[in-house]
């Protein structure tokens, strides 16, 4: 592998992990295997600190195809707990409310997906990168201010059930660039006419990079000893 003339590489992103401290970590290991101090190294889409799954990084000259991979269709997995909604739209936050949910049939669920196809109108969350007159919108939130976001237009390509057991829904989401899948449990939960927010969240695929293809920070670690030469 050439780092510097550039290379591709697919990650599965562990959960907890920030996609910048991925970066860290690969930028690290390959700045040490070639006894180089700056490499360059970025990542294309950020993952959610409690998302895991592709995570696509370049190094060396390959980072001009960062938008190239950024703009590909993405495949989500995402598990939706009902009756109940955060803050953050997701686990980072307590429960702030809880709505009734014994309501919801699946063919309540299968009807009212059918919104979220094609093109629509996404507000993003609060707690969120956006940056509202230069500054991150998750800066505001957390200091208790608040922020008025603007609705971005996206495109969700397929929305399909993939579980149904109150009050979980489990769904597998195909969309667009700038689709925040915790803001699609928010507006799914207020079209049930009850709340909801994401409970766990696995990207399958950008573009043709599927999770299968990916490696794990251990196994690229492993990779780059095999390709230092002996002493």
């Amino acid at each position: 592998m050439d780092f510097i003339q550039g290379e591709v590489l697919f990650f599965n992103k562990p959960l907890h992990w920030t996609s910048f401290s991925l970066v860290n970590k690969v930028r690290w290991l390959i700045s040490r295997h070639l006894k180089v101090k700056k490499i360059k190294v970025g990542h294309a889409g950020t993952l959610d600190p409690l998302a895991s799954g592709v995570l696509i990084i370049c190094t060396g000259k390959a980072t001009k195809q960062i938008d190239t991979f950024q703009y590909q269709t993405k495949e989500y997995i995402a598990t939706l707990e009902l009756g109940a909604t955060t803050p953050s739209f997701d686990l980072e936050k307590e429960v702030d409310a809880r709505y009734p949910f014994e309501h919801i049939t699946r063919e309540m669920v299968d009807e009212r997906l059918k919104r979220f196809v094609g093109t629509i109108q996404q507000v993003p969350p609060v707690f969120s990168a956006v940056k509202v007159e230069g500054k991150r919108a998750y800066d505001y939130a957390r200091e208790g201010q608040d922020v008025e976001l603007k609705a971005k237009t996206l495109v969700i390509d397929e929305l399909e059930v993939l579980e149904f057991a109150l009050p979980i829904l489990k769904i597998r989401v195909v969309c667009s660039k700038g689709t925040y899948i915790r803001a699609l449990a928010r507006d799914i939960g207020i079209a049930l006419d009850s709340g909801a927010h994401l409970t766990g969240l696995i990207r399958t695929r950008i573009g043709e990079c599927t999770l299968d293809k990916c490696i794990s920070v251990e196994q690229f670690q492993e990779m780059l000893q095999t390709m230092q030469p002996e002493n």
